[in-house]
């Protein structure tokens, strides 16, 4: 009988989106075939601890005791500390080796973290610098899926189409707010919705009507990060589609997000049942084709590997499709489209695990046939 894969599933930490990547790990853990797989939880709070062996629902109870799930880590579960517990700052290697941690080597991390601090290309690469196979894009990848601005000028290099968009740095609208509307109200026009550049989830956005409405909801934005996008409404449907590989990855059927409130907000998407899901959308053979076409393209122009999820807008007026953004490590929650879809073109929750587990394999031993010296 073969060893079993030790897999140590990551969750929390600092972003605004902690709580959907706790419900996320919850689903990939309990999923996670416990005849091929040692599942190694690991939590990280908001202050930036990591625990080992503390489950998403314990850390959702405010619990940080060890909880001993059949793996080898002895008492001490504190792995690394990122933060001082009297200043909030500094960097403490409180367990890396086996005589503190005794947790021994795993084969594999998946990153189930959303926003930043996770999904941006930080985590990543702490796993490339550890030289561990982790499931997802890698620190390019992220960190291109994740800044928005970014992640638009790239796709535009590459003749993607997509909805007008503007962005300053929250010093600018700090210090010259009247400009800043000004500018918007001239470029863009309203409504127009107002984002963090490096966030996800739809957390910190809002759409704006009006110039009061905008300067609340640069505030807003602003709280989150030090960047800021807004982008032009666009009257149109809302489509998504999940991609699934490497460097020859495929796309599922796409989905609609039909939002039952003015859009898709953070309580639409997880709490309210405010949304209806069309899963698959109902769209014409060709269009579905071309949306497939345009995901796995925006997929490879980002340096993504692993899985994402490409978002669309089919413009109502003239139906033309324009991409809005991609996700690089979407939820896996009992609501997340990403799993949804691909359950939908045929391929099952615990299969879609054991393929994310075979491709970060595959990435991993493609990178290290780099040479190192010369």
């Amino acid at each position: 009988m073969s060893k079993k894969k030790r897999v140590l599933v990551l969750f929390g930490g600092r972003s605004g989106e902690h709580e959907v990547s706790l419900n996320s790990a919850a689903n990939v853990i309990t999923a996670l075939d416990r005849e091929k797989y040692e599942v190694v939880p690991v939590a990280i709070t908001r202050e930036g601890k990591w625990l080992a062996g503390i489950t998403p629902k314990q850390l959702m109870a405010g619990m940080n005791q060890p909880v001993l799930t059949g793996t080898d880590i002895d008492g001490n579960t504190e792995l690394i500390s990122l933060a001082d517990d009297s200043t909030g700052m500094g960097l403490a290697m409180l367990a890396i080796g086996k005589a503190r941690a005794g947790m021994g080597a795993v084969d594999i991390v998946i990153p189930v973290l959303h926003g930043t601090y996770g999904e941006d290309g930080t985590v990543q690469g702490l796993l490339e610098l550890a030289n561990v196979p982790y499931v997802g894009a890698g620190v390019l990848g992220s960190a291109l899926g994740m800044d928005k601005v970014m992640m638009k000028t790239v796709l535009a290099q590459h003749g993607v189409a997509q909805a007008r968009f503007w962005s300053c740095l929250r010093g600018e609208w700090e210090s010259n707010a009247s400009l800043v509307l000004e500018t918007v109200e001239k470029n863009l026009g309203y409504p127009c919705f107002v984002k963090p550049a490096n966030l996800g989830s739809s957390v910190g956005i809002n759409k704006a009507h009006n110039r009061e409405q905008l300067a609340m909801a640069m505030d807003l934005a602003a709280e989150y990060d030090r960047k800021i996008i807004v982008e032009e409404y666009i009257n149109a449907r809302e489509v998504e589609v999940s991609v699934l590989g490497n460097d020859d990855p495929i796309a599922s059927l796409p989905g609609e997000i039909i939002p039952l409130k003015e859009f898709y907000d953070y309580e639409a998407k997880y709490h309210d049942g405010m949304t209806r899901l069309e899963i698959p959308a109902d769209l014409p053979p060709d269009m579905i084709a071309r949306l497939q076409e345009l995901a796995v393209k925006v997929f490879k122009a980002l340096d993504c590997s692993g899985l994402a999820r490409v978002d669309f807008f089919i413009r109502k007026s003239d139906n033309n499709i324009l991409v809005n953004e991609i996700n690089t490590m979407p939820g896996f929650t009992q609501f997340s489209m990403f799993p949804k879809l691909w359950e939908a073109t045929g391929i099952g929750y615990q299969e879609l695990l054991e393929r994310l587990i075979g491709l970060a394999i595959e990435r991993h031993l493609d990178k290290n046939r780099n040479k190192t010296d010369f």
